[in-house]
């Protein structure tokens, strides 16, 4: 049998990565509880951001973490499904949105063909 791309969740490996870098990761720790609390924007509303993101940089655990904590805090699955069309128009919009380098550099740099 393959094994799979991403590892299940388990307390082996989370353990094994507390034991690497205890410090480092209590430390990560309060970051995230910090960033995640409510502030100038309420906690929903950076949960769901983290979904879009989690999106973009396509990280299945973020996915399914933030997924569970945004819905944890009472968003909707039409909210859910919105920030994702986000995640998905921006990152079509940065493909877009890039196409002129190459075009500065079909146009301005590169010899015209005869």
């Amino acid at each position: 049998m393959e094994k799979p791309m991403y590892p299940a969740v388990s307390r082996e490996i989370a353990k094994k990565r507390e034991e690497l870098a205890p410090e480092t990761l209590s430390a990560w720790r309060a970051f995230s509880r910090q960033v995640f609390a409510d502030g100038a924007l309420p906690a929903k509303t950076k949960e769901l951001i983290a979904v879009a993101v989690a999106h973009v940089t396509q990280c299945p655990y973020c996915i399914r973490h933030h997924a569970a904590a945004v819905r944890a805090r009472g968003a909707s699955e039409s909210e859910i499904m919105e920030a994702i069309w986000v995640a998905a128009e921006m990152r079509a919009g940065a493909a877009v949105a890039h196409s002129e380098l190459a075009i500065d550099e079909i146009e301005e740099k590169t010899p015209k063909p005869d």
